[in-house]
């Protein structure tokens, strides 16, 4: 679920209905919002307060979970072919805990119960906050605050000095750029924690969900010098700007000659004074290459500008196609919601189509992403169970 911003992997909610298991003795089915878990019989009734941990999970080992010894504290996407039912996270009791959590619904506690990611790749690519580099940024800071550092920056050959032994400027700017109004980061909600939104029968835009590292790709006009326009080209992963033209973000951007196409869309559209593409990055080396990918590749699913804010997709491939970019599948551009959850979730599984895996057919689609027709601001993701099962989680 992502609360405040940022996803949380454990959060305090409600127990929605308690179901038999049939054939079993010791173990029944709990929904937890849009998710079915497996708990033992009697631990919850509908209605009771518990704490539910996400899948992609990982959690201490403390008193509280060495049940979970066996599976190493990660939390999985599990099957119980026996009783042929799926299980996704674990809810646990507020009171087994070792610390006070609160009973208020929606309440983020991964902090709290120092739960991490259970991949150790996705706590570097999905985690927020200051990394090393940007604690180093912030000393530096404080450093150039002092009597004798201000003394120097006041100097040319001081403040050229000051950058050769701290860096130079554009080092302290690895932080996702903030400044622009309608760019944010690429975080999906998934369906599961929005069951509600099945009531819902706005049309949406259904895109296939390809599976990489998300991508941030910004042009900028910063000034106007005698009718000559400055630009800067902003290359993001998920959470930061990236400078090291080594990375896969860089191998895209140089690949498709991003940092033109946007200035050529600039000049084009002389009201505008910034444009981004947004994209998953997918190749060989990233996420285990589920498209089975032979070079890096970036399919955009999302186009802003400074003032159109967030593009309607179906009108941003048409841009993509002009320049082109390639972009997420997209697969319905009227679907209505089922009224059967279940039936919904059934749904994400299937293949890729074949023009994001390189011709290959039968490359297993991690899910579905939803746009709403009437605001491209909505929108959410339903991953298939089937894919997780298959790749671990």
């Amino acid at each position: 679920m992502i609360i405040d911003g940022k996803r949380s992997l454990a959060h305090v909610e409600k127990i929605a209905w308690v179901k038999p298991i049939e054939g079993a003795d010791n173990i029944e089915l709990i929904g937890v919002l849009g998710w079915t878990c497996i708990a033992k019989i009697g631990e919850f009734k509908e209605g009771d307060p518990c704490v539910y941990i996400e899948i992609d999970s990982k959690v201490p080992e403390k008193e509280w979970s060495e049940f979970l010894r066996g599976k190493k504290f990660k939390i999985k996407t599990m099957k119980l072919g026996k009783f042929n039912v799926i299980s996704q996270g674990i809810a646990l009791p507020l009171g087994i805990f070792d610390v006070d959590v609160p009973e208020k619904d929606g309440t983020d506690v991964t902090e709290l119960l120092e739960i991490t990611y259970s991949n150790p790749k996705d706590i570097k690519r999905k985690r927020e906050g200051p990394d090393k580099y940007q604690e180093m940024v912030k000393r530096r800071k404080e450093l150039f605050k002092k009597p004798w550092a201000k003394w120097l920056m006041e100097r040319g050959w001081g403040k050229e000095l000051m950058f050769f032994i701290f860096g130079d400027d554009k080092d302290g700017s690895r932080s996702f750029p903030k400044k622009f109004e309608y760019i944010h980061k690429t975080d999906q909600e998934r369906c599961e924690n929005m069951p509600d939104v099945l009531e819902d029968k706005t049309p949406f835009i259904r895109t296939q969900k390809c599976e990489g590292s998300s991508g941030t790709f910004i042009l900028e006009i910063k000034n106007n010098r005698l009718s000559k326009n400055e630009y800067e080209f902003y290359v993001c992963s998920r959470n930061l700007r990236v400078f090291d033209e080594s990375t896969d973000f860089w191998d895209v951007a140089i690949k498709y000659d991003i940092e033109n196409k946007l200035k050529d869309y600039l000049e084009k559209h002389s009201e505008c004074t910034y444009v981004a593409w947004q994209g998953e990055v997918c190749g060989p080396a990233i996420q285990n290459n589920p498209h089975e990918l032979s070079e890096n590749h970036l399919f955009c699913f999302h186009m802003i500008d400074s003032e159109r804010g967030m593009f309607d997709i179906r009108e941003a491939k048409k841009v993509w196609d002009e320049y082109e970019m390639e972009s997420v599948p997209i697969d319905d551009e009227e679907y209505i919601l089922p009224d059967d959850f279940e039936e919904f979730k059934l749904s994400a599984d299937g293949f890729y189509d074949p023009e994001v895996c390189e011709g290959r057919a039968e490359c297993a689609r991690e899910g579905f992403v939803y746009y709403k027709t009437t605001n491209p601001n909505f929108s959410f993701k339903n991953v298939s169970r089937k894919y997780l099962l298959n790749i671990g989680e």
